[in-house]
């Protein structure tokens, strides 16, 4: 297809959950697609993010898709918490299942795409070669693709080998007998660590911020379990559906207050014993109370000085100055247990920032440790990132970077004023990032599709939201949030792990279910908020 110059009726950006499913929606409406993916595989976030320990912690019998009976019968997940190569080959399944190839470019990243005002169309140009025009694109990217490597001076210096987790090679990564440094300790340094120390002859983590994390308990799964759930997955799924974090887990119904703190401990210690996220679903109130929240952070803060034995690598292994919760939620498989391996050394950067990388190593307020491989677990340039690395100019060829200057927006995380038939899964000021993913990615593919249908049916030839419409939903997910524990951390939802970026929270916290409510509104009432341009006469 390289250098082709092809009509189409919709491009989708990003082939992970999301693109795969609006694929196969998008076909059965009969449109000519085309889906371009920057790796050389589908899976998206999955497809990437295969550093060792690299494993999901939502459980796997709903970290998956509901709109096909036959995929959830067919496909076997093996474990409670699945690791990065099962869901790979679980999106690879569900290709082969829908027949999704034909209309997949792999290897092809989209470097632009520009509206024309005049044709209401896009125009989408690949790095391949590729310009191809349609009506419709849809950017399945993901809010955490675009992986953030910090500007260290002397990179370019070391001698050894360094690799971010965002971007692993696909053969691996022999660290036997070698020094690696990590540099990073959120939810990816937290499973990739304990990895690391049994490889390496030594690690060395060099951690800013201390993490709240719980036991994942991961463990096989009962061929007999999946069965009962296979049996009953229409009530799995309704539950999912009325669930503010997109799961089928029971929601906490009292506030810390109403109990006594023997009775808040017990419940705590029960949880903590089971593994999952339930350690943090124990009080509605977790979020806006802080005295709950506190008892809950002390709680895990007394689990971690009590796992790890050495009591100043305890301290400063402890999380202090933010509320639990605030920041991402982390699962761990004895990642504190591995600060007690005579190979691992602990140090800390926020009070004392690393100097600089040399071609031997990395120093840290003039100590030099010496390395062979570092490894940036750093995270991503969330919500945006995977936006503005391509270049996307909508009416009168305003360019996207410059809409979002002061942060993204968009209205219900699907569309974006002066950006015509440019849809968004998953995008800014949308809840999915604090859900169950797929479970917010299939409301948003499903809506997408209807919109679009909708519009097709219509004689609708652009569809977007008005600037006062964004503004509205904007200011309505920044309202939520405000007085929130939320906004008491230095956290990826606010970017503040990409030196100058805005300080603007980006997701919308009202939940799922609230987020579903709102949609259907907006739907029922015609698309209210949106702009519709009909198709002009002859």
């Amino acid at each position: 297809m390289s250098g082709s110059d092809d009509q189409l009726d919709a491009v989708v950006v990003g082939a992970g959950f999301s693109g795969l499913y609006m694929l196969h929606k998008l076909r059965a409406l009969g449109l000519r697609c085309r889906v371009y993916e920057t790796g050389d595989g589908v899976g998206g976030t999955w497809f990437w993010n295969r550093y060792p320990g690299a494993r999901c912690d939502s459980e796997s019998y709903f970290y998956c898709y509901s709109f096909s009976d036959e995929i959830m019968q067919e496909w076997n997940w093996t474990e409670r918490f699945p690791a990065q190569d099962e869901i790979q080959r679980y999106l690879e399944f569900v290709a082969d299942r829908l027949e999704l190839w034909p209309d997949i470019q792999l290897g092809t990243r989209v470097t632009a795409a520009v509206y024309d005002d005049e044709s209401q169309r896009w125009r989408v140009e690949t790095s391949a070669g590729d310009v191809v025009h349609a009506r419709y694109v849809v950017m399945a990217v993901g809010a955490i693709s675009a992986a953030n490597v910090p500007d260290i001076a002397g990179l370019d210096t070391f001698e050894g080998r360094w690799y971010h987790t965002g971007q692993w090679p696909r053969e691996g990564v022999d660290l036997t007998g070698l020094r690696v440094g990590v540099i990073g300790t959120g939810s990816t340094g937290v499973q990739l660590i304990p990895v690391v120390a049994e490889q390496a002859a030594e690690l060395t983590v060099f951690q800013r911020t201390p993490n709240f994390s719980m036991p994942a308990r991961n463990r096989p799964l009962d061929p007999a379990f999946m069965d009962e759930v296979k049996a009953s997955y229409a009530d799995v799924w309704d539950r999912v559906r009325h669930h503010p974090g997109g799961m089928p887990l029971p929601l906490p119904t009292q506030r810390f207050d109403e109990v006594d703190s023997d009775e808040a401990k017990r419940r705590y210690e029960a949880a903590w014993a089971e593994g999952g996220v339930m350690v943090l679903q124990q009080f509605k109130d977790l979020m806006t109370s802080e005295s709950s929240n506190e008892f809950c952070a002390d709680f895990f803060r007394d689990k971690i000085r009590s796992i790890v034995r050495d009591p100043e690598t305890a301290e400063k292994l402890v999380p202090k100055g933010y509320p639990i919760a605030a920041k991402r939620p982390v699962l761990d498989s004895q990642y504190f247990e591995t600060f007690n391996r005579p190979n691992v050394h602990l140090v800390d950067v926020k009070d004392t920032p690393i100097d600089e990388i040399t071609p031997t190593g990395l120093r840290v307020a003039g100590i030099e440790y010496e390395l062979d491989v570092i490894v940036f677990a750093t995270g991503f340039d969330a919500f945006s990132g995977s936006f503005l690395r391509i270049d996307i100019r909508g009416r009168d060829g305003v360019r996207l970077a410059d809409r979002w200057a002061d942060g993204p927006t968009a209205y219900l995380g699907l569309a974006i004023a002066g950006f015509p038939n440019l849809l968004t899964v998953n995008g800014p000021c949308n809840p999915a990032v604090l859900t169950n993913v797929p479970a917010t990615i299939e409301h948003d593919v499903e809506w997408i599709a209807d919109c679009i249908e909708y519009a097709e049916l219509h004689g609708i030839t652009a569809i977007e939201p008005t600037a006062a419409a964004e503004h509205e939903w904007v200011r309505y997910t920044a309202d939520l949030v405000e007085g929130t524990m939320y906004m008491k951390a230095n956290s990826w939802w606010l970017g503040a792990n990409i030196p100058g970026k805005p300080r603007v929270f980006m997701a919308f916290i009202g939940g799922l279910t609230k987020f579903r409510k709102r949609c259907a509104e907006v739907a029922e009432a015609g698309y209210s908020g949106f702009q519709l341009t009909e198709r002009r006469g002859d």
